[in-house]
């Protein structure tokens, strides 16, 4: 995730880092909502195991007009709804430049994902929880079970405002993401390879500590991202080098994160399409260190 202002697009992380989790079908649920929810579950899985990320390019978008027409037959289906705003998300973030596209796309996402949250935790959809105070508090009562789709509506806002970076009503809103992944970590740090300890590395290395940004505690969380997932999640180290070091002019660092990940392997159930940007991202990175630094 990359919502830099200056960030130029080929630069853009992906922000779907893991596979969609399931969603339970309990007592007498629908065997159509079932398999609904299944077949949107194994196109994210098709997609994230995907090794060729110009086939991801090209076919994604009959994914998306797939996953669409999946929910106009099961609108309500939580599941298939949180796996249609990460397709979104994923796509935009990693292969659209356009920012008109890019806003077009990432309202599809956060519809999704709002849809998802008003029908599993109506709290956060209050009319008195707009405002990012508010919002943290009515999280306060979100469960383990919330978790998938307070994440979800996480990564589906956060790309909502990267791809409107120069709109300060939307930035406005960046602290509403924060609340929903601190949220993510107290319930469940683990969850998607520690991935909400990422984004939130993210957001407090936006800006130098003299303009407001959180470095040291950025650092504290991009490390703990990595602890969770083995260094299995090379986009996480990617983060790390972008956000972290490059902000505090750390070379050494910068490069034996970025050398990791070229020597790492790229096969991972989940991770295979972002460990496979992740390295095309450090190859960029390496090769313009010198100008940077």
């Amino acid at each position: 995730m990359t919502l830099r202002h200056h960030a130029p697009p080929r630069h853009r992380s992906l922000l779907l880092v893991a596979a969609i989790a399931a969603a339970g079908v309990v007592g007498c649920a629908s065997v159509v909502s079932s398999a609904t929810t299944r077949m949107a579950q194994n196109l994210s899985a098709a997609v994230l195991n995907q090794t060729d990320p110009e086939t991801v390019r090209q076919g994604a978008p009959a994914y998306l007009l797939l996953i669409d027409s999946l929910i106009e037959d099961d609108p309500d289906n939580g599941g298939t709804l949180r796996a249609g705003a990460r397709l979104y998300v994923a796509y935009a973030a990693a292969f659209v430049t356009d920012q008109q596209r890019a806003q077009l796309l990432t309202a599809r996402a956060m519809d999704y994902a709002g849809r998802a949250l008003c029908r599993d935790f109506s709290a956060a959809c209050a009319p008195d929880a707009r405002r990012p105070d508010a919002f943290a508090a009515a999280l306060e009562s979100a469960t383990r079970a919330d978790v998938d789709t307070l994440y979800t509506w996480g990564i589906a806002r956060a790309a909502w405002i990267q791809a409107r970076s120069g709109d300060w009503e939307a930035i406005a809103d960046l602290p509403k993401v924060e609340s929903a992944m601190r949220r993510v970590v107290a319930l469940d740090e683990g969850y998607q390879h520690g991935a909400a300890h990422g984004i939130l590395g993210v957001l407090a290395t936006l800006r130098p500590e003299a303009l407001g940004g959180r470095p040291e505690e950025g650092r504290r969380h991009f490390e703990r991202a990595i602890e969770l997932s083995g260094g299995s999640d090379l986009m996480g180290l990617v983060r790390y080098a972008r956000h972290y070091a490059r902000l505090v002019f750390d070379r050494p660092l910068h490069d034996r994160l970025l050398q990791q990940v070229m020597a790492a392997q790229t096969a991972r159930p989940g991770l295979t399409l972002s460990n496979t940007l992740a390295k095309e991202q450090a190859r960029r990175l390496l090769a313009e260190a010198d100008g940077y630094f």
